[in-house]
């Protein structure tokens, strides 16, 4: 059994479900804090600020700051910055997508016909007209770039559209793929590990669901911890194409490896 010394933590359905926390959760946090081992949240989410996210995981009773949170807006606007440094982008998106865009020095517009870059978020608040403006930008030449390809988002209510369902109704209408940043992409781990400050075989990644979390793993060749409290039934495991490198039922298992 290695000894890791970073730790990348999946969100939702490993730490809570919806507006629960999951029972092990807090007691696992703590143990990484005790040993002084390094760890950083990292969630698809790109509505929310590093802020934002923090402070509902403080209210939760996980004991998180700022800095140990990596969005894949964050994400984003990191490989923007890299990839195109001087681009002018058209974004849609919600604050934490904007908030990113902003901290990485991004100039962003709502003129279409000046974009270098289409990024498009999850919004909530999506018209029409957003996205015509992103497929004509699109078809002109803008580099386009989706924070994640998720399809559908777990509520309250059910499965409800994601941000990969609206990303498709631009490459659907121009033909163009995006560039995916998000788990299970690889991108987002190689960005988060830079945060982190670990190297690939050090560091692990834990996670409930396997498309997204595992994947991501696998995808950055680094081992993965799979946890059965959110999407992944165990019942699954037996049929997964390519194994998590642990698996357990609770993170209350893992907690004494912890070192």
């Amino acid at each position: 059994m290695k000894k890791y010394k970073g730790y990348l933590i999946d969100l939702d359905g490993t730490v809570y479900r919806g507006n629960k926390v999951i029972e092990e959760a807090p007691l696992f946090i703590k143990e990484l804090i005790d040993h002084d081992v390094s760890y950083l949240f990292l969630t698809n989410n790109s509505s929310r600020t590093q802020e934002q996210v923090s402070e509902n995981l403080t209210n939760l009773g996980i004991k998180a700051k700022p800095e140990d949170v990596f969005t894949t807006s964050m994400a984003t606007a990191k490989y923007v910055k890299q990839n195109y440094p001087d681009a002018t982008c058209f974004c849609i998106g919600e604050e934490g997508l904007f908030d990113a865009m902003e901290r990485e020095g991004i100039q962003v517009t709502n003129d279409e016909t000046i974009c270098d870059v289409v990024i498009i978020g999850i919004d909530r608040d999506i018209t029409y007209e957003k996205l015509a403006k992103a497929c004509l930008a699109v078809r002109n030449g803008a580099a386009f770039i989706s924070t994640n390809s998720d399809i559908a988002i777990p509520t309250e209510r059910g499965f409800l559209p994601g941000n990969g369902a609206l990303t498709s109704v631009i490459s659907i209408s121009t033909g163009v793929s995006p560039t995916f940043i998000g788990k299970p992409e690889a991108i987002i781990v190689k960005e988060a590990l830079e945060v982190l400050g670990t190297d690939q075989h050090e560091t692990i990644l834990v996670g409930d669901n396997y498309n997204t979390d595992i994947r991501a793993g696998i995808n950055s060749r680094i081992d993965t911890l799979m946890v059965f409290t959110g999407v992944t039934r165990f019942e699954e495991y037996d049929s997964l194409p390519i194994k998590p490198t642990y698996f357990i039922q609770n993170l209350s298992e893992w907690i004494q490896k912890i070192e």
